[in-house]
């Protein structure tokens, strides 16, 4: 298993706290140990951000519910631009005016969904 791999999936067996619950936004260092855990995301304008390709609207559709899914068991939705063949997904805790570790969380079981 690789480095991203095990970190990530240290990710994935986390849940979302609620942010009214004192979630707080992570400080720069936090925010780049935790984009070391989860392969191709980048940091810009406050938020994480990645777009995923696909072959087809079918298969861009899929990943689309099954975000959905993660977002609607997680309760923490992410921004996602749709096109044919593509999604860019972007994640931010806008009730902590940046970024939390919800985010991260939640960035990491997305890309377990393309291992399934």
């Amino acid at each position: 298993m690789s480095s991203h791999s095990t970190a990530e999936c240290d990710l994935t067996s986390k849940t979302c706290q609620p942010c009214e619950g004192g979630v707080a936004a992570l400080k720069e260092a936090q925010i780049r140990e935790h984009l070391l855990k989860i392969a191709g995301w980048e940091w810009m304008n406050g938020e994480i951000v990645k777009t995923y390709s696909f072959k087809n609207y079918h298969e861009t559709m899929a990943f689309v519910n099954a975000t959905a899914w993660v977002s609607h068991r997680e309760n923490h939705h992410p921004d996602l631009e749709v096109g044919y063949n593509q999604c860019r997904v972007r994640y931010s805790t806008h009730s902590v005016g940046g970024l939390s570790k919800n985010d991260f969380i939640c960035a990491a079981k997305v890309e377990a969904l393309l291992r399934l």
